[in-house]
């Protein structure tokens, strides 16, 4: 596939927290022009089907030719920067750097609440998935169900917010973010409920796979914001300081789930779910408004989504991007699906000791992630730091297949559990990483990009859930080895499609 064009840095976002008129306005139709912001001219974004950008554009034209955005020029001003974002029903965006005042207090809290409102909405998938990891074996008593048929509760549950974002995504395009998403929370809340009240095996995969699909609408949505409001190495830092609230669901969820368990059965858990997804949608209704203005949204229907889409594929860079991505959360959910089985039943440990161990590898992702937002991002490529982690995730996935094969004889629980920590920890550095540089290209069509990110993401993962348990409950050799070829083929895509090497003037 062809190379359709080149990432680019890109600005500062600037809060559109009542924002005051300016006499020099250099903003687009729908943008807040900030004092002293200078549009920059000929910036060019990579676009999946759209027109090059013009003169002072961000991101050049949408569907039918529909200004993206302002820049503001490096330096313009005291840090100037261009609105991307202008909210309705609550505050959006993020604090401006250099505001001082009132205004500058307000525009750190509004920040402040986008990013705990956004990292909410990403911690809710893991809270689905990870808060019921240590129910999965008293499940299958209760339910009188075979393990490898429990385990497509995961499955159900991951394919539904992969088809989920398929719909979302481009909706979310054409409408506005609000929308959808607060659609996609109300379907969340009644899925789960349901689910806390399934009797058998099959009606639990059933409302599971509903509830994937409602959930979808946060995933993709808060990425899509994300790419409405950033550009450049300041959205691969903030989709790193979103891993430090949407890591730290995998640390607590496992904690509630075991603690949960002490007091109640596995129904208990989603009735928790049921509460999170309701607070949580009462939180969108009341604090997050809407990003994408309507000047900027597309006006096309299922056709016009579905060239948008073939558009992105086409984009070669693109596609290695996402697929990375994809296998890499392949690997790491090939060992959220096998350890609650390879811990508790293999090694023996209580749900208490495995939730404690989940809750250390979730702390390496959350410290790395933070080292690559805080330390490496505007100092090392995104390209090395991704290629760093893949090589990584690698090498730790080889090690657990050596030591679960028994190459090294009898191990136990700790250079197990040590292996697993090391690959978790990786992730810090292939996920956002896969995410911003996958997104640079996209500005046109945030939405629609970031459903083929999440749905080749959870797709691969539904495939890798099944498999790591087709050995039986028994043996962990079948992780590792879904671990290892996830991984490998991860390093081949993104050597193959993203050839970084070829990019490595343009210091992102």
């Amino acid at each position: 596939m062809p190379d359709r064009g080149q990432s680019h840095e890109g600005h500062h976002p600037v809060p559109a927290v009542h924002p005051e008129p300016v006499a020099e306005a250099a903003a687009l139709p729908g943008a807040v022009a900030v004092p002293g912001a200078v549009a920059v001219p000929g910036t060019e974004a990579v676009s999946g089907g759209g027109a090059p950008a013009t003169p002072g554009s961000a991101s050049g034209t949408g569907a039918g030719g529909v200004p993206g955005g302002v820049v503001a020029a490096p330096g313009s001003g005291p840090e100037a920067g261009g609105v991307k974002g202008a909210g309705r029903g609550g505050a959006v965006g993020a604090g401006k750097p250099g505001a001082t005042g009132r205004d500058g207090v307000g525009a750190r809290r509004a920040g402040l609440l986008v990013t705990l409102v956004l990292g909410g909405l990403t911690a809710l998938p893991p809270l689905s998935m990870d808060m019921y990891l240590p129910a999965l074996p008293a499940v299958t008593d209760s339910l009188s169900a075979p393990a490898a048929t429990v385990q497509l509760t995961l499955t159900a549950c991951l394919a539904g917010m992969a088809l989920g974002q398929l719909v979302v995504g481009p909706m979310s395009d054409r409408w506005g973010r609000r929308r959808p998403l607060l659609a996609g929370m109300v379907l969340y809340v009644l899925a789960t409920a349901v689910c806390a009240l399934a009797p058998t095996a099959e009606l639990l995969i059933a409302f599971r796979l509903v509830q994937g699909l409602a959930g979808a609408a946060g995933i993709v949505i808060a990425r899509a914001m994300v790419r409405d409001l950033y550009d450049g190495v300041e959205m691969a830092r903030f989709f790193s300081t979103l891993m430090l609230i949407s890591g730290a669901a995998p640390i607590v969820a496992p904690l509630i789930g075991g603690q949960v368990l002490r007091i109640t059965d596995w129904r208990g858990i989603f009735v928790v779910l049921t509460g999170v997804g309701l607070l949580l949608t009462l939180v969108v209704v009341k604090w997050l408004g809407e990003t994408l203005p309507p000047e900027r949204r597309h006006s096309g229907g299922v056709g016009e989504a579905l060239r948008t889409m073939r558009g992105l594929l086409a984009d070669r860079v693109f596609t290695g991007y996402m697929l990375a991505g994809g296998l890499a959360f392949a690997a790491l959910f090939a060992y959220i699906a096998a350890s609650p089985f390879v811990v508790q039943e293999i090694y023996g440990a209580s749900p208490q000791t495995f939730s404690l161990l989940f809750g250390l590898n979730s702390v390496g992702l959350i410290v790395v992630g933070q080292i690559n937002g805080k330390v490496l991002v505007g100092r090392v490529s995104l390209d090395k730091a991704l290629g760093f982690g893949l090589a990584v995730i690698t090498l730790a996935a080889t090690a657990l297949l050596l030591m679960t094969s028994g190459v090294f004889g009898e191990v136990g629980l700790v250079p197990v559990a040590a292996g697993l920590f090391v690959l978790m920890s990786a992730m810090g550095l292939a996920m956002p990483n896969t995410n911003a540089l996958a997104l640079l290209r996209t500005p046109h069509a945030a939405g629609s990009a970031s459903a083929l990110l999440g749905t080749s993401s959870f797709l691969v993962g539904a495939v890798a859930s099944p498999l790591v348990g087709i050995a039986g409950e028994r043996t962990a050799v079948p992780m590792a080895v879904v671990q290892l070829s996830c991984a490998l083929a991860a390093v081949t895509c993104f050597l193959v499609l993203c050839r970084p090497w070829q990019r490595r003037n343009q210091g992102i």
